[in-house]
């Protein structure tokens, strides 16, 4: 019940006076694949993730099959995995997403920034609770890093609230 609550909880938004920017476009079959989670404003379920993945692979057109997964408390803790489904918005720039964890629920995804290359991405909410930072990679340099948070900054996310996620990988 906690899980469901947070999950709830997470799909509320409100839009505060300057709304958030999306990339100005997403190939989405190029932002398929892993992608391993650098930094974020934790949900309730993230909050002491470690190893954390999300994958993505198109079901169809607009339908993203979506795998997130973490150990729960350290390296050695338990495995988790959380399986919502991505609904691609009627959006010409295919970077404004509906993710379900939940049924009929959808909360808000937008992809904030991809470089172009597809190696770093921001994934953001207009309410500005939720933030990851995401890259092909478990580890990135500090100044990519420092970039992607002046990013994140200058769309209103308070940088001060992102948690580094510890990444190893054996």
């Amino acid at each position: 019940m906690a899980l469901i609550s947070g999950l709830l909880a997470a799909c509320q938004s409100s839009a505060p006076e300057n709304p958030i920017r999306s990339a100005d476009y997403v190939d989405l079959d190029q932002f398929m694949g892993d992608w391993y989670v650098i930094g974020n404003i934790p949900t309730l379920i993230e909050r002491n993730a470690y190893n954390a993945v999300e994958s993505y692979k198109r079901k169809d057109e607009h339908t993203i099959d979506t795998t997130f997964s973490f150990n729960a408390d350290g390296f050695d803790g338990k495995r988790k995995e959380y399986n919502p489904t991505g609904f691609v918005r009627e959006d010409p720039s295919n970077a404004i997403w509906g993710m379900q964890f939940i049924w009929p629920i959808k909360a808000e995804y937008i992809v904030v920034y991809v470089d172009p290359e597809y190696q770093s991405t921001i994934i953001g909410r207009t309410a500005r609770d939720y933030l990851w930072i995401m890259a092909r990679t478990p580890q990135i340099e500090d100044a990519e890093y420092n970039r992607l948070l002046d990013i994140a900054a200058a769309q209103g996310y308070d940088v001060s609230k992102v948690r580094k996620v510890p990444q190893s990988w054996d």
